[in-house]
């Protein structure tokens, strides 16, 4: 709380002490250390109605201002990682500035990107409150961990009240070399899959009397990667199937095992949903064994935002603000944006995302004002 009555005077118009503020709240998922206090209080400051929305022991935010339908959302996180084994030249959560660079873990997934918003968003309203239309935001406390408490259910709320915003932008990392050269309009699904196929127990002499679970196993497995899922689409790179264990828990040699199990991982593009791909999971399965349990997890489905009048709209006032034209891209892993998709276009854009989860995370404090000032002209040609 500390830091949270020190913040409140201060500028809201630099990212700086914004993005420190949030630095200085150690919210490890799933705990928030006061970092939704911390934009709370800032967007009260500029006028916004804030309503906290609380599932199991994640907070998240959601917060308005201007009447109508949002014409603009941002969504970020306030959680972060953990810091981790490796050592850390600073405290990872003082938000030191050394030679212009702002350390801490949050700096840059995602709580610079977030000051940054912030602080354009202050910008914006100091120059004119008349707006086209209202900006929203959608903060969470659960993106790093399993994302059920977060903004899969603000969204489900925000859907109940027919509040869906017209277009989200999510302050994820998504420059790769330098800041303003990548936008992302997509993602791929993640899918992981356990498959444990049942044989009959029995003596490796006598094969005739037992039924190996392992060669049926193999031959699943080896049919699953003979084949490649997809060759790619016009926006995503062809999917991947990778085996990720094998496993018998066979002490001996002399004996045919009961049981043996395969665990895989999928990250797939929009030719593929979890239906289908559980469909052909199972029905390559059961071309070999007879019994067997698959048990399947996803993620997120993928999704693609095509290109249309708001995600060009978006790339230009980058390049206007920056003197970079983004290229559009869908790579990566999953993020918070696969839970609007389904609802509202979504694109994903922020700061350089070279040291993210890594020790000693960080991010220039220029790059940090220079992404503040994209994010207000990306503000203005949407409301202003």
């Amino acid at each position: 709380m500390t830091d949270t009555i020190a913040f409140a005077g201060a500028d809201l118009a630099d990212p700086l002490p914004l993005a420190q503020a949030l630095i200085r709240c150690p919210s490890v998922t799933p705990e928030d250390a006061g970092a939704i206090d911390v934009v709370r209080q800032a967007l009260m400051r500029l006028g916004f109605a804030c309503t906290e929305l609380t599932f199991g022991r994640v907070r998240n935010l959601s917060a308005r201002l201007g009447d109508g339908p949002a014409a603009f959302c941002f969504a970020g996180h306030t959680d972060v990682v953990p810091t981790g084994a490796a050592a850390w030249s600073v405290d990872p959560f003082a938000a030191e500035v050394r030679d212009g660079v702002l350390y801490g873990r949050g700096a840059v997934d995602m709580k610079g990107n977030i000051a940054a918003f912030l602080a354009a968003t202050a910008r914006l309203l100091s120059r004119t409150r008349a707006l086209r239309g209202a900006i929203a935001l959608v903060i969470t406390g659960d993106e790093e961990g399993e994302a059920i408490d977060g903004t899969a259910k603000v969204v489900e709320w925000l859907a109940a009240r027919g509040e869906m915003p017209r277009f989200v932008l999510v302050g994820e990392p998504t420059s790769v070399a330098v800041l303003g050269d990548t936008v992302k309009i997509g993602r791929r699904g993640s899918l992981t899959a356990r498959l444990a196929v049942d044989g009959v127990q029995g003596h490796v002499a006598y094969p005739q009397r037992a039924d190996n679970p392992v060669h049926r196993l193999v031959r699943i497995m080896h049919e699953l990667i003979a084949r490649p899922l997809d060759e790619g689409t016009a926006w995503f790179e062809p999917s991947s199937l990778q085996i990720t264990s094998i496993d018998v828990g066979n002490p001996v040699g002399n004996v045919i095992p009961a049981r043996a199990e395969a665990r895989l991982a999928i990250r797939f593009n929009d030719r593929h949903t979890r239906a289908s791909l559980e469909a052909m999971l199972r029905t390559t399965a059961e071309r070999h064994a007879q019994r067997f349990t698959l048990e399947i997890a996803c993620s997120g489905e993928a999704f693609l935002t095509e290109p249309g009048p708001e995600v060009a709209r978006l790339t230009r006032a980058i390049a206007a603000a920056s003197g970079v034209t983004p290229r559009l891209d869908t790579g990566g892993g999953i993020s918070d944006a696969r839970f609007f998709a389904p609802l509202c276009p979504v694109a994903e854009f922020g700061l350089v995302g070279s040291t993210m989860h890594q020790a000693d995370e960080r991010v220039p404090v220029a790059e940090l004002r220079a992404l503040s000032a994209i994010y207000e002209r990306v503000l203005e040609d949407f409301v202003a």
